[in-house]
């Protein structure tokens, strides 16, 4: 079985901004070196972006202030202004040890991000109905967030000043198709297609993501989300959605953020939404769920509606051969403690686990 001549390799390099009451650092991270470096598998072509992390640790940790924001975005552009040679190189790099379609660029997450949680027709997610049972740290929501639904204007101004050559966004299920099946949003495609405008007057790549985790509540009501197979047909009538309506002006899509995140988190800890865990412990006061088996059926379910979708935008909207669809995996590499036989396994078996068998997949499978 040969790699898929499609596929597609995304790398992403963290550039983490930690804002921690008034001592603000960015902390280098060493996968630049070793990403710019990673090899080309098979035919497929190696993409790497890189994006910006904030972390905010203040007495309300719901709270993501604009000033934080900006205080990000000025490391940010401090780097950048480096990576492009305008300043001395104070981090050790320059634009030259970058290739020349090397893309910088920002991300956000539709929950994490937009607030409205209730505005212009948007149906709850799973994410709000997790967050209102008070079941995050200081029992925040992200009902206002960073506001970037009334403030996506200013975030924009601040890309374009900036010099990002790119923006990934992720849509939300619950904004553009409130039942989660059927009638669609029409000021939930309006929020959507001021962004993508205001990103391609200004010269910004637009990169988005179908789904970050944030499931129509009404899905989990109705048949529990991603442990049914019926959510293949309602993620990709969704999918087909957004490819139809933003699809003129977006040729990069990722399906699915991080399922190896997502099955643990969600069904096998209960850290995030929906919250389904065995909880033989009591430390998460899980109420319902089957850490030994919800995971792998959700999981099993996520790339089978990757592979669907996946299929969908390759036969009916990407032309001629332009548009790059893929999924989004977190990954890590993992060393073992010693050279031993069990050791050198054991280090197998993590790898295997927690990235193999998502990325080799997508690889070595025509989807």
């Amino acid at each position: 079985m040969g790699v898929n001549s499609q596929s597609k390799m995304i790398l992403y390099i963290r550039l983490d901004v930690k804002v921690e009451k008034k001592n603000t650092y960015l902390r280098e991270t060493k996968k630049i070196s070793l990403l710019i470096h990673w090899p080309t598998f098979g035919h497929g072509q190696v993409f790497v972006y890189a994006w910006m992390k904030l972390e905010i640790k203040p007495p309300q940790p719901h709270v993501l202030t604009r000033m934080a924001a900006a205080i990000a975005v000025v490391y940010l552009s401090l780097l950048l202004l480096l990576l492009h040679g305008a300043a001395p190189a104070v981090l050790g790099y320059t634009r030259g040890d970058f290739p020349e379609d090397f893309v910088f660029g920002s991300a956000t997450s539709s929950y994490q991000y937009e607030g409205g949680f209730d505005e212009d027709g948007r149906s709850p997610s799973n994410w709000d109905i997790f967050t209102h049972q008070g079941k995050m740290p200081g029992r925040s929501t992200a009902d206002v967030a960073a506001d970037g639904y009334h403030k996506y204007k200013d975030d924009l101004k601040l890309m374009v000043d900036t010099n990002l050559e790119a923006y990934r966004l992720s849509i939300s299920w619950s904004r553009i198709i409130p039942n989660g099946r059927g009638d669609v949003n029409p000021k939930g495609l309006q929020y959507y297609n001021d962004i993508i405008d205001g990103l391609v007057k200004n010269g910004i790549q637009v990169h988005i993501m179908l789904y970050q985790l944030d499931l129509p509540q009404v899905l989990e009501d109705e048949y529990d989300g991603w442990l049914s197979p019926r959510i293949l047909e309602d993620f990709k009538a969704y999918a087909d959605v957004c490819f139809k309506e933003f699809g003129d002006r977006v040729a990069h899509w990722i399906t699915i953020d991080e399922p190896n995140v997502a099955s643990i988190g969600s069904y096998d800890s209960g850290q995030l939404a929906p919250g389904r865990c065995s909880d033989p412990f009591g430390i998460r006061k899980c109420t319902v769920g089957n850490s030994s088996v919800e995971p792998y059926i959700a999981v099993h379910n996520m790339l089978l509606a990757h592979a669907s979708v996946t299929k969908l935008y390759r036969e009916k909207y990407q032309v001629a051969g332009k548009g790059i669809i893929g999924i989004s995996v977190y990954t890590f590499w993992a060393y073992p403690l010693t050279n031993s036989t069990v050791d050198l396994e054991a280090t197998k078996r993590c790898q295997d686990f927690i990235v193999h068998w998502y990325v080799m997949l997508t690889l070595y499978v025509c989807i």
